[in-house]
C-alpha cells in the first residue's frame, strides 16, 4: 500500500467532487456534509458512468447516468440494484487540512 498525499479538503467544496488518476486506475473523491472525505473508484458498476459527475445525497453518490446509488463508506451498491466499487482510505491531517489517499 502507498500513502500520497493529493491536495487540500480546501480543494474541494462541501458535497462536491474532485478526480485524480493514479496509474490506470481514476479515483474519484467527494466531501460530505459533515466534512468528511471520501474516495472510490470513478466508475458505476452498471454502464460505467463518472461517478464524479454525480450528485452527493448523505453519504452516497448517484450515478449520472442511470441514478444507481452507491454508499461512499463501503462502496456497495445500494437496492434494489447490486454491485460494488472499489473504496479507498483517505486522511485529512486537521492540522493542514492535508489530504493524503492510500492506494
Amino acid at each position: 500500500m502507498t500513502k500520497m498525499l493529493i491536495g487540500n479538503v480546501k480543494d474541494i467544496d462541501i458535497k462536491g467532487s474532485r478526480k485524480l488518476r493514479v496509474g490506470q486506475t481514476e479515483i474519484a473523491l467527494f466531501r460530505l456534509s459533515s466534512g468528511e472525505v471520501r474516495a472510490v473508484e470513478n466508475r458505476c458498476p452498471h454502464k460505467g458512468g463518472a461517478l464524479s459527475e454525480g450528485m452527493v445525497c448523505g453519504s452516497s453518490i448517484h450515478c449520472p447516468l442511470h441514478d444507481w446509488r452507491i454508499d461512499l463508506h463501503s462502496g456497495t451498491v445500494l437496492a434494489p440494484d447490486t454491485g460494488h466499487v472499489t473504496t479507498y482510505e483517505v486522511e485529512v491531517d486537521p492540522a493542514t487540512g492535508s489530504l493524503y489517499l492510500t492506494i
